[in-house]
């Protein structure tokens, strides 16, 4: 946290930049701060990505929206201060009224986000790639959108509109809806649950600003790679939930073998490392820290 360089405003001006450049960016989802530094660490990542339903799972929910706002914002301010990485957050359908859209906006901002995209389900909203979902008619959404773009201050926040339309109207329909998302002020198009490569292109050639892929695990989409998403024109690929399912996994696998050997001796390879937690906490450099404020000696000799 201490060691953190960029304001948020520095990194919404770069995420701007990079989005502008061609080049695919790679935002893996973090499941806490602890992770986001580990994205950075690598340092061959664009930023960081924070996940409505990975947040409403850290909570033991299911992903149906019954996380608050405020929950949202806490969690989106605790990752983005530990990074010089651009964070974008899931903000869902809004939490309420255009209105309320608009107040979350202004609080992500506050919170160091860099961006965050709002969708077109109704609620209690479901996970993308589940079926059952619904959506509220376009005048909704466009309401939705236009709130959220007239509420931003900063004008490199990123307003990201996602649609999950694809499922319920088919493609055509889904594309006609997110023009006119663009057209109501969002800055980049995020179409959820396409089937193909062929539904990513179309997408690609209709929609004239950035656009984001989903590349989540068991869903409804392909797994891409990035040279694939590259060759389809895609400017932005989230791994939304691929850090909380490797480290849920790991630890499904651990306990049990706690169980079974009644010891860690056998799962030890498979954990991070003490010195390499450390060196994601950064405590060297906040050691260095320290020493720098209390370098200094008092004496008993009085002043005059």
């Amino acid at each position: 946290m201490l060691f953190t360089q960029k304001s948020a405003q520095e990194k919404r001006e770069i995420f701007r930049k990079d989005l502008a450049s061609g080049k695919l960016l790679k935002f893996p989802g973090a499941f806490n701060p602890l992770c986001a530094q580990m994205i950075e660490q690598k340092e061959k990542f664009d930023g960081v990505y924070i996940s409505g339903a990975v947040m409403a799972a850290d909570l033991c929910l299911p992903d149906i929206g019954l996380a608050t706002m405020s929950e949202f914002v806490d969690r989106g301010q605790q990752i983005s201060r530990v990074t010089d990485l651009p964070a974008i957050i899931d903000i869902d359908t809004g939490f309420g009224e255009p209105m309320a859209a608009a107040r979350t906006i202004r609080s992500m901002e506050d919170a160091g986000l860099s961006g965050c995209h709002i969708e077109d389900q109704v609620m209690p909203k479901r996970c993308g790639h589940l079926d059952g979902k619904e959506i509220v008619p376009t005048e909704v959404m466009l309401q939705r959108v236009k709130a959220a773009a007239d509420a931003k201050r900063d004008p490199n926040f990123v307003l990201i509109a996602r649609s999950d339309a694809r499922a319920i109207e088919g493609l055509e329909q889904s594309i006609d809806r997110m023009k006119a998302y663009v057209d109501a002020g969002a800055d980049m198009i995020f179409p959820e649950a396409m089937k193909s490569e062929a539904e990513f292109e179309a997408v690609r050639k209709a929609i004239d600003v950035p656009i984001l892929a989903n590349m989540t695990e068991f869903g409804k989409s392909r797994l891409l790679n990035d040279k694939e998403l590259e060759n389809l024109g895609f400017n932005m690929v989230i791994y939304p939930v691929t850090t909380l399912r490797l480290a849920m996994g790991a630890c499904d696998i651990g306990l049990d073998k706690i169980l079974e050997d009644g010891d860690q001796n056998n799962i030890l390879d498979m954990m991070q490392h003490r010195r390499d937690l450390y060196d994601n906490l950064r405590y060297a450099d906040y050691n260095k820290f320290d020493d720098s404020l209390y370098n200094f000696q008092v004496t008993d000799t009085p002043t005059e």
